[in-house]
């Protein structure tokens, strides 16, 4: 990229000679180009204060200046320095097209004051001089494209450490820390309300097939989804809008999200996420293995209550079902269906019969023989509770 030096060695010396004679006008320039930058854009005066842009802008132009009419060998400073700006308007947030705008700006300056300098003096070397047009140009550009680079590429390793930062605020927060101000950090930071209604998805994810397409599909007005990766499963944040709730959130994921899944209840803010992740972990532990689906804690209350205490839950599995466990897994598998067909259709009967397929005498002599082998009376509520629990520890038990 570097630009092309005068054909001639009289070419040359006549650009040396005009840019040492603009050099002491420096200032003048400097002041002219301020002037220019700041009618063009307010945003200049804002993000920069004047006497620190003036000194660099000062600093680039001298150098700029410098490297047009240097020696061919000599090394590019001001490709060095428009590096070294690109980074530093990057870090300063100044838009890209006003940095790449304001090389543009200098260069017309400094190139309409090397003519007006020769045409001043002698007229006749205002041609020669012509000659260096493409030299000068191809320098701003060089310089123009190399400060982007650097402004492009500083640009991306700052979003990526905001990204980063940003995600650390996130699982901090799920992971129900309660540092001061972490809530109103992460608030600022992800662009959402401190306080308000949110809950948490928990995904069993194991394959990561088509997620950036699960992730676009439940994008809907009324949901913010913020999404956090890991090893084994997916949690999402969920701000809910003024006049959404679960069941809502519920029919969104239905069907969208590779399941199973967990929705914790909704809290009050950012600072109760590691509350909700707990509970929505809990949620999806209610789901048997095969399961696809997406589940709701307030709606999975009982068996949560069996999940959350494992050795009690192995308790009444051995106290309820022991007989029954000890029965041929076919022989096993049939009593079981049926109870659950039976809970399923609320107690009747004639409807659990449908659904299997069978007489409905069939599921009373089958929900009988339950009875004898649990020792318990389907009839007693109290019996019936202890039944179902046993059930649905025995169905999330491992293995």
């Amino acid at each position: 990229m570097n630009g092309r030096r005068p054909r001639t060695g009289h070419d040359w010396r006549l650009l040396k000679e005009a840019c040492t004679a603009l050099l002491p006008r420096l200032p003048e320039l400097v002041d002219e180009h301020l002037r220019q930058l700041d009618e063009h854009s307010p945003v200049f005066g804002h993000v920069l204060p004047y006497d620190v842009h003036w000194h660099e802008a000062e600093e680039a132009m001298r150098i700029g200046i410098e490297a047009i009419s240097a020696p061919r060998a000599s090394p590019r400073r001001d490709l060095e320095y428009a590096e070294e700006a690109g980074r530093r308007r990057a870090q300063q947030g100044l838009p890209l097209d006003l940095v790449v705008h304001s090389y543009r700006n200098a260069g017309y300056l400094v190139w309409d004051s090397l003519l007006e300098g020769v045409a001043g003096k002698d007229p006749e070397k205002l041609a020669v001089l012509m000659r260096s047009a493409t030299m000068v140009w191809s320098a701003v550009d060089a310089q123009a494209a190399v400060a982007s680079d650097a402004y492009r590429a500083t640009e991306l390793e700052l979003r990526r450490r905001t990204d980063e930062q940003l995600q650390a605020l996130l699982d901090a927060l799920l992971e129900g820390q309660t540092a001061p101000g972490l809530a109103a950090r992460a608030a600022a930071g992800l662009d959402l309300p401190e306080h308000g209604s949110y809950a948490v998805v928990v995904l069993r994810v194991e394959r990561r097939d088509g997620r950036e397409a699960f992730h676009r599909q439940i994008q809907r007005p009324g949901f913010r989804f913020v999404w956090r990766m890991r090893t084994d499963c997916e949690v999402g944040v969920v701000a809910l809008g003024a006049d959404e709730g679960l069941d809502g959130l519920a029919r969104l994921l239905d069907g969208r999200c590779p399941g199973p899944g967990g929705i914790s209840p909704v809290v009050a803010g950012l600072a109760d996420l590691g509350h909700a992740r707990r509970l929505a972990e809990l949620a999806l532990r209610t789901c048997p293995p095969d399961a696809t689906g997406i589940v709701r804690l307030d709606q999975r209350m009982p068996t949560a209550l069996v999940v959350s205490q494992p050795e009690l839950a192995a308790r009444l599995v051995a106290d309820v079902l022991g007989e029954v466990l000890t029965l041929e897994p076919a022989d096993r598998a049939v009593l079981l269906e049926t109870l659950d067909a039976w809970l399923a259709c609320e107690g009747s009967a004639g409807r659990a019969a449908g659904r299997l397929y069978c007489h409905r005498n069939t599921v009373f002599n089958r929900l009988r023989r339950l009875e004898q082998l649990t020792s318990r009376s389907l009839a007693r509520p109290r019996d019936l509770v202890e039944v179902a629990l046993a059930v649905e520890a025995h169905r999330l038990s491992p293995g």
